[in-house]
């Protein structure tokens, strides 16, 4: 069964992010020259999606803004003869299918996923968190559909982390059944260190049945007083097979401030007419500082 349809859920504060956040969602901010939103839409065209459904807040208005038609910029880069910057442009709008839907107030995840349940119409789809980046050759969000055209089931997108840093996401228990795929045995929503099953972490990647949709109504709030994906999917264990991917390629988590920052400098990096003069200018401010690498 074909994967087409993705749900970008987009409400959430950006907290960790203050003080841009509080005029700017967290997923317009810049990973190098595109804004991350672009980034998890991209991925999701490269992998066979090609319906996306944004589960949009408050203030959430320039994510609408960057995907539509701009007349007014456009006829200026024809006038201006710019062209490559015009194809850049009108590229955005080809991504895919936007459609949105407002969440009123961030009630988590779980809650957002239910939002969805008319657009995705008793069929498989795919969650993509806009605050997750990787830097990849194969799309992430591919392989974890290709895992699912195998096994048919709940997938998802995992990593390691040290268990210093376990409490800040899904926890899996897990029985390795192939290269980077693991059966999932149970799971649990930001557990302190000492009560982390393992270290293998749920990111934003995910494949998801639509038996989903009949346990999130059923749901109390756990963690921070939310409706917790992680929770509707524990509750399916039994009802449905749950898999994870263990996704290798480079993550960065920019919804805090380090990730955001590496993302953008190896995002950078891989400009290769940029690359070498952003090498030199590091190489001078670490020496102006003192500092030897």
């Amino acid at each position: 069964m074909k994967i087409d349809k993705a749900v970008i859920p987009l409400a959430g504060l950006g907290t960790r992010l203050l003080p841009i956040t509080k005029s700017q969602p967290k997923e317009m901010l810049p990973i190098y020259d595109k804004p991350a939103i672009h980034h998890a839409v991209e991925e999701g065209k490269k992998s066979g999606i090609e319906n996306f459904l944004f589960i949009t807040g408050r203030g959430k208005e320039s994510i609408e803004n960057y995907f539509d038609y701009s007349f007014e910029l456009e006829e200026r880069l024809k006038r201006e003869n710019k062209f490559d910057y015009l194809k850049e442009i009108q590229d955005i709008q080809n991504l895919g299918k936007i459609f949105y839907i407002r969440q009123k107030e961030p009630k988590g995840l779980g809650d957002a996923i239910y939002l969805a349940k008319d657009f995705i119409n008793d069929k498989p789809f795919a969650v993509i968190l806009a605050d997750d980046i990787f830097l990849y050759d194969d799309p992430p969000l591919r392989k974890l559909i290709k895992v699912f055209e195998k096994y048919y089931g709940i997938i998802l997108g995992i990593k390691r982390v040290d268990y210093e840093r376990v409490e800040n996401y899904g926890i899996i228990k897990g029985k390795q059944i192939g290269n980077n795929l693991y059966e999932v045995l149970d799971l649990i929503e930001k557990p302190k260190k000492n009560e982390a099953p393992s270290n293998l972490a749920i990111i934003g990647r995910y494949i998801l049945l639509p038996q989903i949709f009949n346990v999130i109504p059923n749901l109390k709030p756990g963690k921070n007083q939310e409706i917790q994906l992680t929770d509707a999917i524990k509750s399916l264990i039994n009802e449905v097979k749950v898999y994870a991917y263990e996704i290798e390629d480079l993550h960065f988590d920019i919804s805090n401030k380090l990730d955001f920052i590496l993302a953008n400098l190896q995002f950078a990096f891989n400009d290769k007419e940029l690359n070498k003069n952003l090498l030199s200018k590091i190489v001078d401010f670490l020496n102006k500082k003192g500092i030897k690498i």
